[in-house]
């Protein structure tokens, strides 16, 4: 069981994920304790492909207190780990309008890596959110009217 450290729940309000996808993350040995901290913020985050490399904006890692001079800035940018034909499927996907990467949670798996979900979404418009919330109120009054039934 993996454990999840940080989930985008802007990223799933914004978009409607089409395809996602588990990938390793590069980064230095202060992000990792960081991260086991629970400091890592992944709202307003995305990722693009860049030269071959799929690359992770704007993801906050808190400074870890203990590392002193050891510390990198908490938003620089971070390269995430797939095989080269995953990056390239994603890459010819990307060319279509309206994809972008998102990524949606940052985990440890069983092996005690650190892991990021990133997703390929399709930006909602106002009125999809709002058919999604309809849908969510009315799932919430079904449960209660079956529990109230019992």
């Amino acid at each position: 069981m993996s454990k999840i450290i940080a989930s985008n729940h802007k990223g799933y309000r914004d978009y409607a994920v089409i395809e996602s996808f588990e990938c390793g993350v590069e980064l230095k040995g202060s992000e990792v304790k960081s991260i086991r901290q629970g400091k890592v913020n992944l709202n307003d985050s995305f990722a693009r492909v860049e030269e071959g490399e799929l690359i992770l904006y704007n993801t906050h890692i808190n400074p870890y207190a203990e590392a002193s001079y050891m510390n990198v800035e908490p938003t620089r940018k971070r390269r995430l780990l797939l095989h080269k034909n995953q990056i390239e499927k994603l890459e010819s996907k990307l060319t279509q309008k309206g994809l972008t990467l998102i990524p949606l949670k940052i985990y440890f798996n069983p092996r005690g890596f650190v892991k990021i979900e990133i997703a390929l979404g399709k930006g909602k418009k106002l009125y999809d959110k709002r058919d999604d919330i309809k849908r969510r109120e009315t799932d919430i009054a079904m449960r209660r009217a079956m529990r109230n039934r019992r």
